[in-house]
């Protein structure tokens, strides 16, 4: 499936009618800040990771009000006709700045702030959060089975697990937390990223025979496709994978049911016993973080994970919000606001960020700066820290290398070397703290 021609209608109908009261009273022209963050991690987590980044880039420049669109709105009574010819002629002019797609984020980070008119900056909320809610849950969830992989390879299959286009989204974002590949072909297709898969038990329940079966699959993908062999039974599985080889070394062999950590040990053995000591185990069956880990000593090469990676492996979303943190008034300068409510209350004003770094390179807090905007703009950091915020779209136009393939490539090397950076006490499973402390600082 194509990516749709307008991203405009991604919008809750409440961002259209504020904008149309704002021009209606003539504040909808007023310069603004808004400031995506979380308010905390879910719970459990240590941290998160920022991801689709990309996917808004690309989605604000085909936010596009076209005849289609319009009529609809037209049609349906949503806004006035003022509304509608503003609306026409639509173009995000501002500017954007956030934490590389990839990066490790915290409570009140400002993964994303985005600068323009009320009415450019505000109907973009819906969109925004829609897309960096999800695809951060995704990569947040895949760090952390990533991490506990090790170096041995997770591999994403999770498309029948969710909404078609949430798939491909899902897949993207669990390579940028670190998976290898998928075996969703459209998500192949639209981001550059390797495909895998070869067969499932149906083509195995198809043939006469196990026998049979593997002989079709080898002759077809060669003595390097990976054999299914828990169909029926597994050592049995093993013996006919590899006559179906035969002298040529099998690429390796699939686990989907059963105590994989014994039956890796089993197979590994039968496996060893043959001469197949190339041949590789690949798990899959229902895994998480937890699952993986529990597997670390298992004689297991890669883990296919499904429902878990797809689903946030608990935590669907990452409860990202997009608030108004400073806007012009009456003096024509910026001026911080902030909401009030209880559970619910918001820092005014522009933010920036840094991660200040001990003298082994080792992360130990997150520094959220604010105070006077201007103040904010020119602050540097110190020697120790490594600023955060990237300009992503400056006066409207899309910085290169933060989209498409190349993004993706991008975000998974940020991604690397962001975790690579915090402290282990981070990067444990067991539930606790956020692992870095976040420090305010006002200048």
């Amino acid at each position: 499936m194509a990516h749709p021609a307008s991203t405009a209608l991604m919008t809750d109908r409440y961002e259209l009618t504020m904008l149309q009261a704002a021009l209606a009273d003539g504040t909808a022209h007023r310069r603004c800040v808004f400031e995506v963050f979380t308010r905390r991690l879910p719970a459990g987590r240590r941290y998160g990771v920022l991801a689709g980044t990309g996917r808004v880039l690309e989605a604000i420049e085909r936010f596009r009000f076209g005849d289609a669109e319009l009529s609809w709105l037209e049609e349906a009574d949503v806004v006035d006709a003022l509304t509608l010819d503003h609306l026409a002629g639509y173009r995000f002019t501002g500017t954007v700045h956030g934490y590389a797609e990839g990066e490790a984020f915290f409570p009140a980070s400002p993964v994303l702030v985005v600068e323009g008119t009320f009415a450019e900056a505000v109907i973009l909320e819906t969109l925004v959060l829609s897309i960096l809610n999800y695809d951060s849950a995704i990569a947040s969830a895949a760090s952390r089975m990533t991490t506990a992989a090790g170096d041995r390879p997770c591999l994403e299959m999770g498309a029948r697990r969710a909404h078609e286009e949430a798939a491909v989204a899902a897949a993207r974002a669990a390579v940028v937390g670190g998976f290898a590949a998928t075996s969703l072909l459209e998500a192949g297709r639209r981001w550059g990223l390797p495909t895998i898969g070869t067969a499932a038990h149906a083509f195995t329940l198809l043939h006469d025979d196990e026998r049979g079966a593997f002989a079709a699959q080898v002759a077809s993908q060669g003595a390097g496709t990976t054999l299914l062999v828990d169909t029926y039974d597994v050592a049995q599985g093993v013996r006919h994978a590899l006559a179906a080889a035969g002298d040529a070394p099998l690429g390796a062999v699939r686990l989907d049911s059963g105590d994989l950590g014994v039956l890796a040990h089993e197979v590994r053995a039968q496996l060893d016993a043959a001469g197949a000591t190339s041949t590789k185990i690949v798990v899959t069956s229902d895994l998480d973080e937890y699952a993986i880990a529990a597997l670390a000593s298992a004689p297991v090469d890669s883990y296919g994970v499904g429902t878990s990676v797809v689903t946030g492996s608990g935590h669907p979303t990452c409860g990202m919000v997009y608030k108004l943190v400073a806007r012009e008034g009456a003096s024509g300068e910026l001026e911080p606001v902030a909401k009030a409510s209880a559970s619910k209350a918001s820092q005014g004003g522009r933010k920036t960020a840094a991660r200040r770094l001990d003298a082994h390179g080792r992360a130990t807090e997150e520094v959220v700066v604010s105070g006077r905007d201007e103040a904010v703009v020119a602050w540097q950091p110190a020697d120790g820290m490594r600023p955060l915020l990237e300009p992503l779209v400056v006066d409207g136009e899309v910085q290169p290398g933060w989209t498409g393939a190349e993004g993706v490539r991008r975000a998974t090397r940020r991604h690397q070397e962001s975790r690579a950076e915090l402290p282990r006490v981070a990067r444990r499973l067991s539930a606790d703290e956020p692992g870095l402390p976040t420090v305010h600082l006002t200048v």
